[in-house]
């Protein structure tokens, strides 16, 4: 199955520009891994609001509950929301 994630990060008040280059710099090693397992397929940055963190994510996994741990496994996990939407194909899907 594939899903569309949409990850919103907040990062915690107080938080230093050091921890934060640091857990940014894990996500980009999980996120790489990930793609090379074939689980996360694109990412994507929307039209964001000053001072906004987010990105939407194609991801693939086997159902939810599998999704739930690939997300999971994401560092920045921690200091985000994540609003998944499962993926049905579509019978006019020119990618079809």
């Amino acid at each position: 199955m594939e899903f569309l994630v949409d990850m919103v990060t907040t990062v915690p008040e107080g938080t230093s520009e050091e921890a934060v280059a640091e857990i940014r710099a894990r996500e980009a090693v999980r996120s790489r891994e990930l793609a090379t397992q074939g689980s996360l397929l694109r990412l994507w940055r929307p039209p964001l609001a000053p001072g906004e963190w987010r990105t939407w994510g194609l991801f693939r996994a086997d159902d939810a509950e599998r999704l739930e741990q690939v997300l999971a496994s994401m560092p920045l996990r921690a200091w985000r929301h994540d609003t998944v939407t499962p993926l049905s194909p579509h019978p006019n899907d020119p990618g079809r």
